[in-house]
């Protein structure tokens, strides 16, 4: 095969594999794309709401310590509202105990939220293109220990094998080289996608899209021997968006291959992992007296169709 048909081949393989229309600038802090899942709080709200199913916009029953409620773990703290959040919502803040150990996970401190409507199996937000919104503030009177890693945000398959990513800050078991006081994104092999340092005193805004859509994507597999060998598979991809303060979002990755199957559900709050064992959800080292939270605004999943991106 001669280099200039070789060079036409990877080009169309660029083509073909390329994520849907990139998005478009919109104004400070507006939703432009249609809302598949609400997790905005609603300035009237107050701790009691979220413990039911008649007034709560996260399922009450998961995912926690046994005997909490979820009126005890999360607080109303007073700061400035996200980027997302207009006049009608206000920050929440998602905070850990000693007694948030959820089922027999002992290893574990946790406290996840689960977006109403969003079914393990069969939920909107497993399908098409998706994008989940959320911005993150340092609360220095709960400050995370970033010895430990934390998951924050992640989308976990319906039979609980995998994620298909993580944003995560800390320190990663099994992973010395990345900084602990970074926010991460990993991707289903937990391999580091992208990083930016955590900020203390500020919003930090990201939006991840996951493309649950597999494409054909042509790549190169052999040339030995002047014979081409060319095979194809299907992927799926993510793509991670960021920005501080009230600025907009700006891309910050392509459209990564990533493996986005098995359906599931999204969390958003704090999942603690133990240090000093292998076993890290049935065992090791938490400090007593824990008392640590994050603060959360503009949540929410918008469906990312044609391109559709909030910035």
């Amino acid at each position: 095969m001669h280099a200039s048909t070789l060079l036409g081949l990877l080009t169309a393989a660029v083509t073909v594999s390329a994520a849907p229309g990139c998005a478009s600038a919109v104004s400070a802090g507006t939703v432009k794309c249609p809302i598949v899942f609400d997790g905005r709080v609603k300035t009237t709200a107050v701790p009691t709401d979220f413990d039911s199913y008649a007034t709560s916009i996260f399922n009450p029953d998961y995912v926690k310590g046994q005997n909490l409620k979820w009126s005890e773990i999360l607080k109303f703290p007073t700061v400035a509202n996200a980027r997302f959040d207009n006049a009608t919502y206000k920050p929440f803040e998602v905070t850990i105990s000693d007694q948030s150990i959820f089922q027999t996970q002992r290893g574990f401190r946790r406290a996840g939220l689960q977006l109403s409507g969003d079914t393990n199996n069969g939920s909107p937000g497993s399908k098409g293109v998706k994008t989940i919104h959320f911005s993150l503030k340092w609360d220095a009177q709960r400050p995370l220990n970033l010895s430990h890693e934390y998951l924050n945000v992640w989308h976990e398959a319906a039979d609980y094998s995998a994620n298909q990513f993580n944003f995560e800050a800390g320190a990663i078991l099994g992973q010395a080289s990345l900084p602990k006081d970074t926010w991460k994104v990993l991707d289903r092999k937990n391999k580091q996608i992208w990083s930016t340092p955590i900020l203390k005193n500020d919003w930090q805004n990201f939006a991840i899209t996951l493309d649950f859509n597999k494409k054909f994507v042509f790549f190169l597999a052999l040339i030995l021997q002047n014979k081409t060998k060319m095979t194809n598979r299907r992927t799926s991809t993510l793509q991670v968006y960021y920005s501080k303060g009230d600025e907009p979002l700006k891309s910050v990755t392509s459209a990564v291959s990533n493996d986005n199957s098995g359906e599931g559900q999204y969390q958003i709050g704090i999942l603690k992992k133990p240090t000093g064992t292998s076993d890290v959800v049935n065992s090791g080292y938490q400090e007593s007296n824990l008392n640590e939270g994050l603060i959360y605004g503009s949540l929410f999943v918008e469906d990312s169709a044609n391109g559709c991106v909030s910035l």
